[in-house]
Parts: structure tokens; C-alpha cells; sequence
């Protein structure tokens, strides 16, 4: 968990740079750019010969920030759920 935290620190946001988009390191290389482009297939040194300012590590910080988003939104998923379930329980209880 300390190496994800060290690697979302390469991780900017600023509303003057991409309207906001988390970038790496502030090259103007969003975050989502990448993801894409993994996602898509494009291999990691392909992407690395293409944007020459890009290490690897940078690569590591997409998947760590997307890692990190994902998992704090099933978090707060499972949470609505749990408050959900209690509420349903509550009024049955009442109505039962």
C-alpha cells in the first residue's frame, strides 16, 4: 500500500492543465490517455517510445490510480448498500 502511495504522487490534477484530468507529473499526459491506451493494447514500451518524457513508473502510477479509484468507489458502493440493507430491515421491523 506505501509504494501505491508513493507512485499517486506522481499523479497531478490542476484546473488550468486538461480542464482538470489527473496527468502524470504534469507532462499534460492524462491519466485516462494511457488507461486508454492499455486498455486498448497498446504495449507499455510502445507507449513509452511515443511520449519520450514518459518512465515507466509512470505506467505503474496509472494502474495504482486506477486501482485506487475503483476501490474507493466499491467501497462507498458496498457502504450505500450496508445503509440500504439496515434501512429495508428497520422499516420491515416496523411493518412486520
Amino acid at each position: 500500500m506505501a509504494a501505491n502511495q508513493g507512485l499517486l504522487r506522481r499523479i497531478t490534477a490542476r484546473p488550468d492543465v486538461l480542464g482538470g484530468k489527473p496527468i502524470v507529473r504534469d507532462l499534460r499526459i492524462s491519466v485516462e490517455l494511457l488507461l486508454g491506451l492499455l486498455a486498448q493494447g497498446v504495449a507499455p514500451e510502445e507507449i513509452l517510445d511515443d511520449y519520450p518524457g514518459l518512465e515507466q513508473d509512470d505506467m505503474c502510477t496509472c494502474a495504482a490510480y486506477a486501482h485506487a479509484v475503483t476501490a474507493r468507489r466499491l467501497l462507498a458502493t458496498d457502504r450505500r448498500r450496508i445503509v440500504q440493507l439496515r434501512a429495508n430491515t428497520m422499516l420491515a421491523a416496523l411493518h412486520g
